[in-house]
């Protein structure tokens, strides 16, 4: 069984800055791509922000530039570091990993159970 907690969220005003961890869990036999999606109310789920197991990173054009994604030195953590915070970046953060549970068995998708995000204006 593999999970992705996820910690950090919470309430900030326009212009500041918040870091959130995910740290993946359990019978994990390797870990490909980790990283972080978003959902606002009404809106589908998008990309934030996804590493790879070599550190290459892809993020798209709405938030590059304010937010940085990096992995943790035992490679089953990923954090996103978000400044310049804007009211549109208000959303529930979701973790994301692809995993193997062995060396036979193919990659999944993950996800955490989700984190508020609240940016005021």
């Amino acid at each position: 069984q593999v999970q992705l907690v996820e910690s950090g969220g919470g309430l900030v005003q326009a212009g500041g800055s918040l870091r959130l961890s995910c740290e993946a869990s359990g019978s994990i036999f390797s870990i490909n791509v980790m990283g972080w999606y978003r959902q606002a109310p009404g809106k589908q789920r998008e990309l934030v922000a996804v590493i790879d197991s070599g550190g290459i990173t892809n993020l798209p054009d709405s938030v590059k530039g304010r937010f940085t994604c990096s992995r943790g030195n035992a490679k089953n953590t990923v954090y996103l570091q978000m400044n310049s915070l804007k009211p549109e970046d208000t959303a529930v953060y979701y973790c994301y990993a692809k995993i193997s549970i062995s060396w036979y068995r193919a990659f999944n998708d993950y996800w955490g159970q989700g984190t508020q995000v609240t940016v005021s204006s």
